[in-house]
């Protein structure tokens, strides 16, 4: 495994032969996260994690902008050497919008419970963001400190343990990795999807497999259409028993899924 600073934007690699795989975590994320799903294709496969725009360890910017980020996150990748390209979330969105602006650097997509459509409602993110930036972290001493401190805003343990991933303490005290203030000011970008800004961009026309949790809301039947507009070349497959994270609450049925497709 191997730790590189790319500019602005740190990846993780994993893997020497094969097909480039590259994932893209959604909010709150890091590369990291893809861990388990890179170490079981690291064997036939090269895979990279990276960590997006104001998350993990990769640089902070002043806005969002999911075009933005989908044009840096393309400057990692060469047409001599297309990617197949796995998105989630937040990360779904910007593999998207990657995918239509450079389509010769995508050679099939993965979309994770996210579709290109402008959600109405951020509330419950925004939520989260609101908790972890009132949190008083110059009197924690330990992590459960931190755990004790969200259990009102954020009652469910398994997403709690998520935002908490993004909690580091170095020698000058503990500190949040994402740039929550900038997440929280414009929360509303989040929920959007660029349409006038992807426009004048063709139908990307590469193979797209959709996979989501059926517990979730982020696809639906009314998404179908904008789904087949951009990506007319889209199969879906919906996961049992998973919700929004549908990777990491259905580990073993999301592999099975992704490899079929890289392979297919």
């Amino acid at each position: 495994m191997t730790q590189v600073s790319a500019s602005d934007l740190h990846v993780t690699e994993l893997g020497e032969t094969g097909p480039r795989v590259v994932f893209c975590h959604g909010l709150f994320g890091q590369g990291k996260n893809w861990t388990h799903a890179a170490k079981q294709l690291a064997g036939d496969h090269r895979v990279t994690l990276v960590d997006m725009p104001n998350h993990g360890r990769s640089a902070w910017t002043e806005h969002l902008d999911y075009v933005a980020f989908a044009d840096r996150v393309a400057e990692l990748f060469d047409a001599e050497d297309p990617v197949r390209l796995v998105g989630h979330s937040m990360g779904g969105k910007i593999a998207m919008a990657l995918a239509l602006r450079h389509p010769e650097l995508v050679e099939r997509l993965v979309v994770v419970d996210i579709s290109p459509v402008t959600y109405p409602k951020t509330s419950e993110f925004a939520g989260y963001i609101l908790a972890m930036q009132a949190m008083d972290l110059d009197t924690l001493e330990r992590r459960s400190d931190a755990d004790d401190a969200l259990v009102e805003a954020v009652p469910n343990r398994t997403v709690r343990s998520f935002l908490l991933q993004n909690l580091r303490h170095d020698s000058s005290g503990w500190r949040w990795q994402p740039n929550l203030d900038l997440l929280g000011r414009e929360s509303a970008v989040l929920g959007r999807w660029p349409e006038d800004e992807l426009a004048a961009v063709a139908p990307y026309d590469g193979k797209v497999l959709w996979i989501a949790g059926s517990e979730s809301d982020y696809v639906t039947e009314d998404h179908v259409s904008d789904m087949l507009r951009w990506f007319p070349r889209t199969s879906r497959i919906t996961i049992k028993n998973a919700g929004h994270w549908v990777h990491s609450q259905q580990p073993e049925v999301f592999q099975q899924v992704l490899e079929r497709f890289l392979a297919g």
